[in-house]
């Protein structure tokens, strides 16, 4: 008999230390899951340098199938990224625009890529010393000829066309090799001035001013329309619950989700640790990027 009774004691303590554990997850992981669903206003944190899309994505989709959603506010904290993740991201939240209000609120930076895609949304606000704007392209390439030179080595390449190995690093450029990528930034760059002239209401001309790479606070930002208020995420929130009607203290649900578990806790993060992060001049590609952040 005593042994039985320990052994349901065992089984009822185990059972709420993983309920305990459940939970503290949640907590960690920031998750609503245990939210009661109500009308909503989700939050979409965009950070750090937009290599991939992915992530941001799937939470759009999320966001687009919940019913219980109603606004979206895009919380960026970013100094851009790569061109084809900032367009992909930029395109999911126009299209999520038609179906519910879109607020942008930027941090500390919202520049480069991380500007075009506020160009999405409805409403930006920014803090008066927010760092934004940036409209511009860049691309960088290491040379290493002299060093190969002085090493005494030699670098064979073999290709099928005069610009398939434009960019090497194992040579310096030719001309028709630097006006050819300069044609490719050129145009990246009248697609980053267009999306802000559509998205912001500014005449092509008057864009074209500003869009020389240059980064302004969030005070002068707004002197030159790049954004509407300056305003605070708390606000941001409360304009977007105003724009959907829910109120000025809406509910908010937060994106994307963490992934971090309780059990998580018990094991090493091996990105914290910097052994899966790559360095983002070691990347080939254009980039929407203020380069003075880094």
């Amino acid at each position: 008999m005593r042994g039985f009774l320990l052994t349901i004691f065992i089984l009822v303590l185990l059972f709420f230390t993983f309920l305990a554990g459940l939970g503290l997850g949640f907590v960690i992981s920031g998750d609503d899951g245990f939210r009661v669903s109500g009308e909503r206003v989700a939050v979409l944190r965009i950070g750090d340098i937009i290599l991939d899309s992915q992530i941001y994505l799937e939470s759009l989709s999320t966001i687009r199938k919940d019913k219980s959603i109603k606004a979206l506010v895009l919380r960026i904290d970013s100094p851009g990224g790569a061109v084809g993740p900032s367009q992909e991201i930029y395109s999911e939240v126009k299209l999520l625009r038609e179906k519910m209000p879109v607020v942008a609120s930027m941090g500390a930076v919202g520049a480069s890529g991380g500007y075009y895609i506020a160009c999405a949304a409805e409403k930006i606000l920014a803090n008066p010393g927010t760092i934004t704007g940036s409209i511009g392209v860049i691309a960088h390439f290491v040379n290493y000829e002299q060093l190969l030179n002085w090493a005494k080595l030699n670098v064979e390449v073999i290709k099928s066309g005069q610009f398939k190995d434009v960019g090497s690093p194992f040579r310096g450029m030719t001309e028709p090799e630097r006006k050819y990528f300069q044609e490719l930034i050129d145009n990246v760059h009248s697609q980053f001035k267009l999306a802000v002239s559509e998205g912001r209401g500014i005449d092509p001309k008057e864009v074209d001013q500003i869009a020389d790479g240059r980064v302004f606070t969030g005070e002068q930002a707004k002197n030159l329309k790049l954004i509407d208020e300056l305003g605070t995420i708390s606000d941001a929130i409360r304009l977007a619950g105003n724009m959907s009607g829910i109120g000025k203290e809406p509910d908010v649900v937060y994106f994307p989700k963490s992934k971090t578990r309780f059990f998580d806790l018990l094991f090493s993060n091996f990105k914290s640790l910097g052994l899966s992060s790559f360095p983002i001049k070691e990347r080939f590609g254009l980039f929407y990027l203020v380069d003075i952040i880094r």
